[in-house]
Parts: structure tokens; sequence; C-alpha cells
């Protein structure tokens, strides 16, 4: 896995963030439906909105862009060395032995999977990361939402993302973005390391 792969493959591990985003953006452009009136102990929320507008749901997002460029970063070098080595045997093959070229051929497969796997652990540990984080916020998030169920005196909490259409009056998801901008802005996560946590077993 080339690195520009991989870094398509974590930035899909970000997308519910960034997607999130730039759907709520979309809505807001969509042209004014006039509702009813909102049924009494009807709530919902969306917590993709809350992770994609909230301070920290931000926070997440922007931080996981930065890991996902130090992998880059830290990825690069040895893609390019691989790829300029497999050039070079290519350019040798001619005047090389057949002992020799299988030989150094073989060095280079070797090499080219140990990058490989690396490069999809560097990816399995992108998303555990996000998973982790993600978690962190909706932790945050929970006890907001209850308290806000309760403070509107809801009877049924439903998920806005299966919602199509609904009275803003019921949407708690606003006043849970403002509780959670006052409770965390932010918080330290580092890249999770997997193969530290296989060396501890």
């Amino acid at each position: 896995m080339t690195s520009r792969k991989l870094a398509a493959a974590a930035t899909g591990a970000a997308a519910a963030l960034m997607f999130a985003s730039t759907a709520f953006a979309q809505a807001a452009a969509a042209p004014a439906v006039t509702h009813g009136a909102a049924l009494p102990g009807v709530c919902y929320l969306s917590t993709q909105e809350a992770l994609a507008t909230s301070t920290v749901g931000k926070y997440v997002g922007t931080r996981m862009q930065q890991l996902i460029t130090q992998v880059n970063t830290e990825l690069q070098p040895e893609q390019t060395a691989i790829e300029t080595e497999g050039k070079t045997l290519d350019a040798q093959k001619a005047t090389m032995d057949q002992k020799t070229l299988q030989t150094r051929g073989t060095a280079w497969q070797t090499r080219v999977q140990n990058f490989q796997r690396k490069g999809a652990q560097r990816q399995r540990e992108l998303e555990a990361t996000q998973q982790k984080a993600v978690a962190r916020v909706l932790q945050e998030m929970d006890p907001i939402a209850k308290q806000q169920y309760q403070a509107r005196k809801c009877a049924i909490l439903l998920d806005r993302e299966s919602v199509l259409l609904g009275n803003p009056a019921m949407d708690l998801t606003p006043s849970v973005v403002a509780g959670l901008n006052g409770r965390i802005q932010q918080f330290t996560f580092e890249r999770e390391r997997l193969d530290a946590a296989a060396a501890a077993k």
C-alpha cells in the first residue's frame, strides 16, 4: 500500500466528521419549510451534527488530519526508496546475472511486502484512534443529552438522521452542542500504536 493510498484510506476513516460538515452546509442552503406544531414529548438529536459543529468535534477532525499527515511523512521516504530501487532493478536487468537479479528481486519484494504491512497497520491505527476519540466526545455528550431530554420533558428521543423533516422546536442538537462547548473544547490524544499493544500481550 502506497502512502497515497494510505492517506486516502485514512481520510476515509475521518469521513464522518468531514462529510457531516459538508452535509450540514448544504442543508443550511436548502429552501425554508413550513412546519406543523411541535409534538409534545417528541424530541430528536443529531449526534453527527454535534460532532461536526461542536468545538471539540472540530478539534478531533483537525487533530486526525495532523495524525494522517504525520503517518504520510513517516511512510513517504520509504516508499520513494522502494520505488527508486525497483526502477534501478528494472534498468539493470539486462546487464545483471540471473542469480544476482533473483537475489535482489526477492529482497526487493520482501521490502515491498513489509512496507505494505506497515501501511495497513498505520491505517488500522488511525481508524482505532478516530474511534477512540469520537467515543470520548460521545461520552462527554451523553449526560448533556440526557439533561436536555429531561429539561425539555421529552417522552422519546429520535435519531435526527432517521427523520426526513421535523419541527426545529423538537431538535435538541443546538442545545446539546452549546452544552458540549461549555463542557469540553479539546483533549490530548495521539495515534494508537497497535504494535505496542500486541507486544504487551
